[in-house]
């Protein structure tokens, strides 16, 4: 089939979509109107895109993918644009189509007996959550982009977060998908079943996909009950292996209501206060490491705040813990969450920044900082690690900043040696390079380099099933043929 022209590919789109559906480069629209679509959260990439399509039903989705599948267009499909990967960014050959799923952002249903809700894929993550709190349940999903990530770029990222401990993630939150495929055809399995063994699970395949198969219109999703009490604390540590301890005799005593449980360095006490407004140390005395440590119940009356102080007062007598702060209202929970959710910008905002996304086991997580750290001193002395994550399921972003003084070029040149050298370690403890963001465009060689060849091959025999013609989010996760 001839390709068609740029203006005859635009001419078909604006049949699809409406004027009011499609922006361009062409009056009345400007390149300015694109922007937004066309650069990652990081920076990391910067694309040209022949159009951003902005559907507002799935119809107008599958017959957009069923055009562009016809004559070979490449689809970039978009949700609140907060991959650290890449991952929904189109490439600079101007040739490829962004479609944004942000007006596809009802809450179909939502069932509090059933303890689900059926969402689009464009609905703000915070939304859902009060939708889910207004109905007196929980939708647990919690990252510090949630007031603009959207669910479609949730569940094709599998997003994590900091409940993961307690409640899993993305891929544990869901009932069933609506996906629209490559060809135009819509497979629609929105059903809440919690039991349905009839074949093979296709709903998996597209969950952490990141729109290479599909891409999701909306999904079926697990409530749980209304969290009704809170204890936080920030306590201090000497060292890693005080927080795996700690997290097992919180677990324990507990009845394992522990929800959150993160580990922060000195360091990201120092860049927080520095650089974020409104951010204090919890704390009067510095110390080498910390954890911001949270357990939640359904029943308001549990006495979850006594149960933290007991078992703090007993990590305190055996200096596991050096010291601790246990938040006594709303609004020291909410200064301690601030501190941590705000490390990634105090991060930017410092210097140059490189970005590691790991995964080892909870029990191993002190030794591969002890080797870890040690490596880094020994090699990258431009360099401060900042070492901080979600400890209670063994995520880490080991990341390195730039020390005062060095020069941003140099060290940013570093990234390939350093990267290599983190992820072979990472391969020593036999964990992951990608806990949760992904592989997107910025990891596909290291998932060449790390994933198993039989793994590779049936990876790429699924995408040629789906996507015989490649027109879905090429070159992510999977190199473009």
């Amino acid at each position: 089939m001839p390709s068609l022209t740029p203006a005859q590919v635009l001419g078909g789109l604006e049949r699809i979509l409406g004027a009011e559906g499609l922006l361009t480069g062409i009056a009345p629209h400007s390149q300015t109107d694109l922007e937004p679509y066309l650069t990652d959260h990081r920076r990391l990439y910067h694309g040209h895109a022949l159009a951003v399509a902005l559907p507002r039903t799935v119809t107008q989705v599958m017959d957009l993918l069923a055009f562009c599948d016809r004559h070979r267009i490449g689809v970039v499909p978009q949700g609140g644009n907060t991959s650290y990967c890449g991952g929904a960014t189109p490439d600079e050959s101007g040739r490829q189509v962004v479609v944004s799923l942000s007006r596809l952002s009802r809450v179909r249903r939502l069932d509090p007996l059933d303890y689900s809700i059926v969402a689009e894929a464009g609905c703000v993550l915070a939304d859902i959550q009060r939708a889910a709190d207004d109905a007196q349940r929980l939708f647990p999903l919690s990252l510090g982009s949630e007031g603009t990530c959207q669910l479609g770029g949730n569940l094709s990222t599998n997003a994590g977060g900091v409940h993961v401990l307690r409640y899993g993630m993305m891929r544990d939150l869901v009932l069933g998908l609506e996906v629209a495929l490559a060809d135009g055809r819509l497979l629609s399995s929105l059903g809440t079943l919690r039991k349905d063994n009839t074949g093979y699970d296709m709903k998996s395949l597209f969950l952490g996909a990141e729109g290479t198969l599909g891409i999701i219109t909306a999904a079926s999703l697990k409530l749980f009950p209304k969290l009704r009490a809170f204890a936080t604390a920030f306590a201090a540590l000497p060292a890693p292996r005080a927080a795996v301890d700690l997290l097992a005799r919180l677990r324990d005593a507990s009845g394992d209501r522990v929800s959150s449980f993160e580990l922060i360095p000195r360091i990201g006490v120092d860049l927080t206060t520095r650089h974020i407004p409104g951010v204090r140390d919890p704390l009067d005395t510095p110390y080498p490491w910390y954890v911001l440590c949270e357990l939640t119940s359904p029943r308001a009356a549990d006495p979850l705040e006594e149960l933290l102080e007991a078992s703090l007062a007993g990590a305190l007598e055996e200096k596991l813990v050096l010291n601790a702060a246990v938040a006594r209202d709303q609004r020291d929970r909410a200064a301690f969450w601030k501190l941590r959710e705000t490390i990634p910008e105090a991060q930017r905002l410092d210097g140059g920044s490189l970005k590691h996304d790991i995964s080892v086991p909870v029990a191993s997580i002190p030794d591969f900082i002890e080797r870890g750290s040690r490596w880094i001193a020994d090699n990258v002395p431009e360099g401060r690690l900042v070492a901080y994550g979600h400890v209670g399921d063994g995520n880490l972003h080991f990341n390195l900043n730039q020390a005062p003084g060095a020069d941003r070029a140099a060290f940013l040149a570093r990234e390939e040696p350093v990267k290599r050298a983190i992820h072979e370690l990472v391969k020593d403890f036999g964990g992951s390079f990608s806990a949760e963001h992904g592989i997107g465009r910025l990891n596909v060689g290291e998932l060449e380099r790390y994933a198993a060849p039989v793994e590779l091959d049936l990876m790429r025999a699924v995408k040629r099933a789906l996507d015989p013609n490649g027109i879905l989010n090429p070159g992510k996760v999977l190199r473009s043929n």
